[in-house]
């Protein structure tokens, strides 16, 4: 086997710093072992990113014999390892991990007391998959490290109880609002503001409740604290949704990503954030943590001495990538002529409707024999869906944050003839699906679980 033609241009264009916007299916991960392997032999090792540890774990092994063949030697830097094994990963001269793992180690890096307890080595190489969605669409997300703080977890119940009695000001105009709002919400920045009338009924109830003195403002420095806990108690309750920018489970909070829809197990919201939507579920509030460490996707990357990215979709952010990064955005021919057909969007008036011509749609396409995905964009739009599915008698498998523990499974069979699969976009990235399914994922099956059960 060796590399298409347009393989070996996207190598190149790789090489030389380069956004590489190559179409699905064309083979971006065995492109990228050129670039990998020629930046290796500089000794100073390669990082090559992936959004998450299944991606990053499948193409090490899949690429491993090729490298292995050259004398190089590959690394996998998975989420969980104690930092001898990290550090065997980063010493390796091509090392596969996710961004999130890259930015963490480097943060606990720096947090070290020594130089050896530090894993990674100078930043040298770093090739990004699915660039876009790494280097713009959570370029401003903060990786954070933190540690506990004192107990307040008592404060943050008493806070949750007052909320539901403010009422939520629709329209931004406190000079002239004269309805019965008390706070104001600004979806873009994620923030919450008490109006003038809000701030007098809180301050009410917060001395009904005993928390406050009569007489007390809730702006004095000495009340600081205390309007901490008002404002993530608001913003629990106004901005963020269950099963949409979390779910509950096992008595847990767990943050579900909203750019990949995968749960976040082990992070937690900064100032006090995670501790107010955990009061407002009623479940166990864990102590507040107090940031040590952090620092952006974009200001991580960016220290690498050499970057280069690809993705099938870059064409579209190449103004952002050479502006915030100083890369060029190249695009790379098919190696085929493109013959599949991209349909006009279909609007319709209310949510019923659309969802009755998804179910329309499907029942035409399976009883034809095709295989059927429907992306959603959220864990609660996937259960809709699904609920339609299941009163029309259409089996199907359910993709999202609350079942990712099937997702190779579910992936595997999602080419079956007459197969429905319903996914959040935890699905939409470096996932290949077979047509007719997968045969080794058929032969899995039917493994029986131990020696005895013959």
């Amino acid at each position: 086997m060796r590399h298409f033609d347009v393989q070996l241009l996207g190598g190149m264009v790789l090489n030389d710093r380069c956004i590489a916007e190559m179409r699905t299916g064309e083979g971006k991960t065995l492109t990228a072992t050129l670039p990998a392997y020629l930046n290796a032999l500089t000794g100073k090792g390669v990082h090559v990113v992936t959004v998450n540890d299944y991606l990053a774990q499948r193409d090490a092994e899949n690429n491993r014999p090729l490298f292995e063949f050259l004398g190089m030697t590959v690394g996998i830097n998975m989420s969980g390892l104690p930092a001898p094994a990290k550090r065997e990963a980063y010493a390796a001269d091509i090392t596969y991990g996710t961004n999130n793992e890259y930015g963490f180690d480097y943060l606990r890096d720096n947090m070290a007391f020594s130089p050896e307890e530090r894993v990674q080595r100078k930043l040298h190489y770093a090739l990004v998959d699915e660039v876009d969605s790494i280097l713009i669409d959570e370029a401003r997300t903060p990786l954070i490290i933190s540690g506990p703080a004192e107990d307040s977890s008592e404060m943050y119940r008493k806070v949750n109880k007052i909320i539901p009695h403010l009422i939520r000001q629709e329209k931004e105009d406190s000079d002239t609002f004269t309805g019965e709002g008390h706070f104001s919400v600004d979806e873009k920045a994620r923030q919450v503001n008490l109006t003038e009338r809000g701030l007098v009924l809180i301050e009410e109830l917060l001395v009904q409740e005993g928390i406050m003195d009569e007489g007390e403002s809730l702006y004095s420095p000495t009340n600081i604290m205390l309007m901490h806990h008002v404002t993530a108690a608001l913003r629990a309750h106004a901005l963020f949704t269950r099963d949409v920018d979390y779910i509950v489970k096992d008595g847990e909070v767990i943050i579900v990503d909203e750019h990949t829809g995968r749960t976040m197990q082990g992070r937690r919201w900064s100032d006090g954030l995670h501790q107010a939507v955990e009061a407002k579920e009623g479940v166990e509030i864990q102590n507040e943590n107090q940031t040590l460490a952090s620092i952006t996707f974009q200001n991580y990357f960016r220290l690498y001495e050499k970057l280069a990215g690809m993705t099938g979709t870059a064409d579209t952010e190449a103004f952002e990538f050479s502006s915030i990064y100083k890369l060029d955005t190249v695009v790379v021919p098919t190696n085929r002529p493109m013959i599949r057909k991209d349909m006009a969007d279909l609007v319709y008036m209310t949510e019923a409707e659309k969802i009755q011509a998804i179910i329309e749609d499907i029942k035409t396409r399976t009883a034809a024999g095709q295989p059927v995905l429907v992306g959603t964009i959220s864990i609660e739009k996937s259960e809709v869906v699904s609920r339609e599915l299941t009163k029309a008698g259409i089996k199907h498998n359910v993709l999202n944050a609350k079942f990712h523990a099937s997702e190779a499974d579910i992936v595997a069979q999602a080419g079956y003839p007459s197969a429905v699969t319903i996914a959040t976009n935890m699905a939409g990235r470096g996932t290949d699906i077979m047509l007719g399914g997968s045969w080794q994922a058929e032969v899995a099956a039917l493994e029986k679980p131990n020696a005895r059960a013959d």
